[in-house]
């Protein structure tokens, strides 16, 4: 399955989720607009650590959704590729694994807004 095809089950299914628990998934929301609104870090560099933690603890889908977060925020390869790195020195071999992983969801997603773009 692409990157892409699994960001679209993925939007389904919490499409799914917000209908049946819908004060939860409002909660969630928030809390997550008020942790990217303002505070001392760059919206992207708290995407940046959101890929660490979702390389880090094996998600999937969290890894395609940050991603795309920060292909749409102009981030490069080379700083995807940094920030991979530097969760594999903490992850160890499992994070090295997920995080060739995200190295080409970006990769997918980058091909694709470009092809969009023509």
């Amino acid at each position: 399955m692409s990157w892409t095809d699994k960001l679209s089950d993925t939007r389904q299914q919490l499409r799914a989720l917000n209908r049946a628990i819908p004060d939860t998934a409002q909660a969630f929301g928030a809390l997550g607009k008020s942790v990217k609104d303002g505070g001392a870090l760059e919206f992207k560099v708290k995407e940046f650590v959101a890929l660490g933690i979702a390389v880090a603890t094996k998600c999937e889908t969290c890894i395609a959704l940050h991603v795309e977060t920060l292909v749409k925020c102009g981030a490069t390869r080379e700083e995807v590729a940094d920030t991979l790195g530097m969760t594999v020195q903490m992850g160890g071999g499992p994070s090295m694994m997920y995080a060739a992983k995200a190295l080409a969801c970006y990769d997918e997603l980058v091909e694709r807004r470009a092809e969009a773009a023509e």
